[in-house]
């Protein structure tokens, strides 16, 4: 007799419907549940999958308040997208443009609008460097999130905070 080789699988989310009245907590519910169903068509080893259920039954034990379970489920989604950007390079969409957006403004646009300010004598011009470095990051991010994309380590959805 053979063993049976048996697949470690992503735990589920316990339904409460006692929060569906909260339409930001729903939100917020829901666009976990997808992130889980997203990862669930991956292959995963079973140490990320065992760190993805141990984030699931934190949710899952908590009964506290509303307020309580929307900072939850933040948290554990933040950690589960942490896990998966460094160990498998996956990313939902539109990650590197959010994340160079602000690396544009403060790494770009600051300096910029520091140097138009010195160049003109009148430090009023330090605020055009801010969308100029905005539009450079949003650049970067677009072309790293195509690349994501196109190497198939991109998420099939988008995480909104």
């Amino acid at each position: 007799m053979g063993l049976k080789k048996t697949r470690m699988e992503i735990n589920n989310l316990n339904n409460r419907p006692t929060f569906e009245k909260n339409a930001k907590l729903n939100r917020k519910y829901i666009q976990f549940e997808n992130l889980l169903n997203e990862l669930k068509r991956k292959e995963l080893t079973t140490e990320i999958i065992g760190s993805i259920n141990q984030d699931i039954e934190q949710i899952n034990v908590r009964t506290n308040s509303e307020k309580e379970l929307g900072k939850q489920l933040r948290k554990r989604q933040t950690n589960i997208l942490r896990i998966i950007e460094k160990e498998l390079k996956l990313v939902p969409k539109n990650h590197y443009r959010n994340t160079w957006l602000a690396l544009g403004m403060s790494a770009f646009g600051i300096p910029l609008g520091v140097a138009f300010g010195a160049s003109f004598g009148n430090m009023a011009f330090i605020g055009i460097g801010l969308p100029i470095g905005m539009v450079i990051g949003i650049a970067v991010g677009t072309g790293m999130d195509k690349k994501a994309s196109d190497n198939g380590k991109q998420l099939d959805l988008e995480i909104k905070y």
